[in-house]
């Protein structure tokens, strides 16, 4: 059996850590998926009401030709038919400096007052100095459960060098490029 990178002890799979899911298991789930790192992002969107904002660590590119990234957003969100309808947006990987804007839109979806943005061409809010930055239009939504799976067309990014902001097992955290 092999060590595990945390412990060093080997990862024993025991009938107690075996699970299948559904209601009685939701728990044991969620910490099974927290074990995997993601990358924290923030998503804008102009609305006729003004700029919104959703953090999302659910990221991942799906083509290079076309450009295409995806990003989940949760069903139950009162922010889902504002993205969902978007035909543009803007994801945002956020820098390990920006974990309070990234917990501040994490609560908040409208207040971006103090908060450094601007407006890209298709008039769509940008955050500055994000590690990067992936300007998108709408090119399918698909439901998946309690999320949907929103598919971007990249019309153009940014991109920095620095160190990343992480979330893994409902702790932030971050990764510093190795050069």
């Amino acid at each position: 059996m092999a060590p595990t990178p945390e412990t060093g002890k080997a990862c024993d799979v025991t009938p107690e850590n075996i699970f299948i899911p559904g209601t009685h298991s939701q728990t044991a789930y969620r910490e099974a998926l927290g074990c995997f790192g993601t990358g924290v992002t923030v998503v804008t969107h102009m609305t006729d009401t003004g700029p919104i904002a959703m953090t999302a660590n659910s990221f991942a590119s799906v083509s290079l030709e076309p450009p295409l990234v995806l990003w989940c957003a949760a069903r139950s969100s009162a922010r889902h038919p504002l993205f969902v309808q978007a035909d543009h947006y803007v994801i945002h990987i956020m820098d390990q400096a920006q974990l309070p804007l990234a917990r501040h839109f994490a609560r908040t979806a409208h207040d971006f007052a103090g908060i450094d943005w601007s407006r890209n061409p298709e008039g769509q809010p940008v955050l500055n100095d994000c590690l990067a930055r992936f300007e998108c239009a709408r090119d399918a939504v698909y439901p998946a459960g309690d999320h949907s799976i929103i598919i971007g067309r990249v019309a153009r990014f940014a991109v920095r060098p620095g160190s990343g902001l992480i979330f893994k097992r409902g702790q932030y955290g971050g990764f510093s490029d190795l050069l």
